[in-house]
Order: structure tokens, then C-alpha cells, then sequence
């Protein structure tokens, strides 16, 4: 299984298609009518046992891949309908032709009248790549009926209603079981709102030539489980504790010492040689019984922090810090000490309060800590993540982890990763301290900034998933810590 997969931007997969369509000597029709016989295997091989078929159709050649598909269909034996809308005629060359090939083979039309015909599938092939705004009207009654038919919905492409660059869902999509992309993998479904609509993401690079992506770069790159071997190596036999790393958590204000110990546990599993805590002291005996590998500390002044600073290899700052004056002190302590900092939790609240660029740091935020940090709302956030990471990125000189459904890892000068793992259930208190501690672990052990953070985010998505085998429902932090030493060596 390959580690990592390109992701492109709208006017990459655009010139994509145009070098795609020179190189089948020029036919642009050549490469829609192999999308639509793509499309065709496709459906046959997932839905061997549809016998009718409704494909949507839209004016561009989105649709025209849909009347390709029609007439494979037909011919085939299925009982085919089409339906667009009144002001949806074919607008393009392409698309014309493809509506016309399907009625003169002996297909039929429909215009859409707020009711769709039954089926046993339908084909989503109104909006392509194209569309980056909500659909007017006429077309969100369209997509409502849609994801009234409650069979199951093929995409092309993309889900009608969705960016295929943000993943951003301005206002109705269609709801599909599978979204088949072809030639090349759209960036904005791999995160955010687009996961609620894409189903089954698949990828048909209808045998382009290789040539066809001379030139043209991607905007992302998706990473799966097998990239972690690339990052987490086996240790040589002559090891020692040292080599591993000594990961400081400073946090654990009053109320928030649970915190600060989900991140040290993180950081231990996850392969850090030592882990310290520095907390209130009330907090100290609770930490030891619950894991005496962890070393706690007392810490109520500045005197108390400074020689385990001087310890640290890298600094998990933020879990249950707190923003009252002991927390601030501390986070400003951490800020000056010139170590490798993972900044979470209220760690990045006190920034977003004072900015100020940390050229050796990590931040971690969820969508609401990103919006403070950035001066927006977190809608605006959601709304482009891509686009939100790298502003965060570049604002603070730092790698960013902005997650959330499909976490995106950002840095300055560098390609963003999206994490391929994660799940719903992972939305509870402490998952993001867990984050914290295991990041901080794979900086201590020696990773750069940008693959500790790759390689954190992605190991903890994978820990929250086979935690998840269970039930997504009820899970917890330390469910997922108690994955991380057997995913840790891959």
C-alpha cells in the first residue's frame, strides 16, 4: 500500500485533463467517453444487481460524463432514465455531444419537476469541479430529491454541492455512498465537510498517460497508515533512555491534572525515553499512583520550572494549563526557553492573547483555538481549512496540526499532508492531550518539526481508530493511548 497520495487544486486537475486530452492526440471527447466507461465498470462491478438506473445530469461536462453513462447503461440492458433540470441543457461541445449520442441510441430525458422517477441507483453527475458556491434554487431542489431516494448514489467527481478545493458544503450536497474521482485525487474531499457527503472516495486515472501530470504539482498529499515505517524506525540495540527523548508537560492548573497526565501517558507510549509533568502539587500524588513511569513535579513558581526546562528535550505545553496567572507564567517561562515547544490546548489561547512567531514550535489546534489565533470565526476556518492552516502556518512561523475531520498538517515551504485515519468517536475532552503528548514524544526522539507532527497526527488518528473497533460511541482518551505502543512499531 502506498504511503502517500497527491492531492490537486481545481486549475491543476483542469490542466490535467487539457495535457490528458492532448496526449490521446487531442480528442477531448476520447477522455470523457473513457470517464464515462470508467463510471460504467465501476457501477457494474459495486452494483452487480441494479437493474434500473437514474443519472442526474448538469450542463457541463460533468453531465456529459453522465450521458456517457447513460448509453453504456442502456445498451447494456438496464432500464435507464435521465433527468435535469429546465435551464440545464447541455452548455458545452463536449457535453452536447454526449446528450446527443445518448438520444439517438434511443435514450430518454426528463425535465426535473420536484419529483424524481424510482430507481435502483442514481448517478450524481450535475456539478463537477467547478461549482465553488451554494446552487441556486432550482438545484438545491434538485439535490434534496436526490437524498430523498434513499438508494444508494454513485458521484463523478465530486458530490454535487461540494468544493472540491475546501471541502467547504455552502449550502445543500448530494449525499453519495461512493464519489468516483477520475485522473487525479480533489483535495477538498479529503477534509471537513466534505467527508459528511463523499462516502467512499475511489480514484479512476482512466490509463492517462504519465506524462500527463509533466508540470503540474499537487496541493496536497493524503497520508496513510504505511507512511508511519518511514518515521518510526526500529531502535539500534545499544540504546538507552537518553536517545529516546525527555518530553516536559507543563500543565495541570487546579481541575485540569487529568490533562496534563493523558499527556504524559501519550508521550511514554508513544516512545518517549522519559516523561516529566510540572503541575500543582496537589496534583503530584494522584499522577505517581496512576503512572509512576511519569516523573511529577510541583511547580508554584518560576524558580520550580526552571531546572526542568533545562532537562527537556522538547516541551508539550497547554494541556490543563489553565489561563489564570500560574498558567500565564509558565507559558511564558516555556516560551523563552528556546526548546522545542508542541503548543495545545489553553497553551494556544495565551498566545492567540499575545502573538508572537515560535520558529521551533508545533501547534495543535482545534478549529475554535485556530479562529482565535487567526482573528476570524471558526465558520471561516471550516469553511477553507487548507487555506486556515497555512495562514497559521505562516503567521507564527510554526507547523500547524489544525484538527479536526481530516487533520491538516501545515508548514511554511512545505506541501500540506492530510491525515487518512480518525473518527467521530475521538470528539471528547483529553483527545487533543493525548495529541499533545505524542507529537512531543516523536520531537524528543529526534524528528524534524514538520514528520513529528505528520507522523503524531497520523499515529493518533490510527490509536483513536482501532480504539473505535469497540464503538465509537463512549470512547476515551486512554482507549486510545492503549493502541499507541502496539501501532508505534510498525
Amino acid at each position: 500500500m502506498s504511503a502517500t497520495f497527491p492531492l490537486y487544486a481545481t486549475p491543476a486537475a483542469r490542466r490535467l485533463d487539457a495535457q490528458a486530452a492532448a496526449l490521446l492526440g487531442g480528442d477531448a471527447y476520447a477522455l470523457m467517453a473513457r470517464a464515462g466507461q470508467a463510471a460504467w465498470a465501476h457501477l457494474r462491478r459495486h452494483w452487480p444487481a441494479a437493474r434500473s438506473l437514474l443519472v442526474v445530469c448538469g450542463p457541463g461536462n460533468n453531465g456529459g460524463d453522465g450521458y456517457v453513462l447513460a448509453r453504456l447503461a442502456q445498451r447494456a440492458g438496464l432500464r435507464v432514465g435521465v433527468a435535469h433540470l429546465a435551464a440545464h441543457v447541455p452548455r458545452t461541445d463536449l457535453a452536447q455531444r454526449a446528450c446527443t449520442e445518448y438520444v439517438g441510441a434511443g435514450g430518454h430525458v426528463e425535465i426535473f419537476d420536484d419529483a424524481l422517477p424510482a430507481a435502483d441507483l442514481v448517478v450524481d453527475a450535475l456539478f463537477g469541479i467547478g461549482l465553488s458556491r451554494a446552487p441556486d434554487a432550482d438545484s438545491h431542489r434538485l439535490i434534496d430529491a436526490i437524498n430523498a431516494q434513499r438508494v444508494p448514489v454513485l458521484s463523478l467527481d465530486v458530490p454535487s454541492g461540494v468544493d472540491a478545493d475546501t471541502g467547504a458544503v455552502p449550502s445543500v450536497a448530494v449525499i453519495a455512498t461512493q464519489t468516483l474521482q477520475f485522473i487525479a485525487a480533489h483535495a477538498g474531499l479529503h477534509t471537513g465537510d466534505a467527508l459528511e457527503y463523499a462516502g467512499e472516495l475511489l480514484l479512476d486515472d482512466l490509463d492517462v498517460p504519465a506524462e500527463a501530470f509533466d508540470g503540474v504539482a499537487a496541493s496536497a498529499e493524503r497520508i496513510t497508515a504505511a507512511a508511519l515505517a518511514q518515521w518510526l524506525l526500529p531502535r539500534r540495540r545499544n540504546t538507552h533512555k537518553g536517545e529516546s527523548g525527555h518530553v516536559l508537560c507543563i500543565g495541570g492548573d487546579h481541575g485540569g491534572g487529568g490533562a496534563a497526565m493523558l499527556c504524559a501517558e501519550a508521550a511514554l507510549r508513544a516512545g518517549a525515553g522519559l516523561a516529566s509533568v510540572a503541575t500543582r502539587r496537589e496534583h503530584v500524588a494522584a499522577l505517581l499512583a496512576r503512572r509512576p513511569e511519569a516523573m511529577a513535579h510541583a511547580v508554584e513558581s518560576d524558580a520550580d520550572l526552571h531546572p526542568l526546562l533545562a532537562r527537556a528535550g522538547a516541551i508539550a505545553l497547554g494541556p490543563g494549563l489553565g489561563q489564570g496567572e500560574w498558567g500565564g507564567a509558565l507559558h511564558r517561562i516555556a516560551l523563552q526557553s528556546g526548546k522545542p515547544l508542541v503548543v495545545d490546548a489553553d497553551a494556544l489561547n495565551l498566545l492567540a492573547r499575545a502573538p508572537r512567531r515560535l520558529e521551533d514550535a508545533i501547534l495543535t489546534p482545534h478549529p475554535g483555538e485556530a479562529a482565535r489565533l487567526l482573528d476570524a470565526t471558526s465558520a471561516q476556518v471550516q469553511g477553507d481549512r487548507f487555506a486556515a492552516a497555512q495562514a497559521l502556518a505562516e503567521r507564527y512561523g510554526s507547523v500547524v496540526v489544525l484538527k479536526g475531520a481530516g487533520t491538516i498538517v501545515a508548514a511554511p515551504a512545505h506541501v500540506p499532508r492530510v491525515i487518512d485515519a480518525g473518527n467521530p468517536g475521538m470528539a471528547v475532552g483529553g483527545m487533543g492531550d493525548a495529541l499533545t503528548g505524542i507529537v512531543a514524544a516523536l520531537r524528543a526522539q529526534g524528528l524534524p518539526a514538520f514528520d513529528a507532527a505528520s507522523a503524531g497526527a497520523l499515529l493518533h488518528a490510527l490509536a483513536g481508530d482501532a480504539a473505535a473497533r469497540d464503538g465509537e460511541r463512549g470512547l476515551l482518551p486512554s482507549d486510545l493511548v492503549a493502541q499507541l505502543r502496539r501501532l508505534g512499531n510498525p
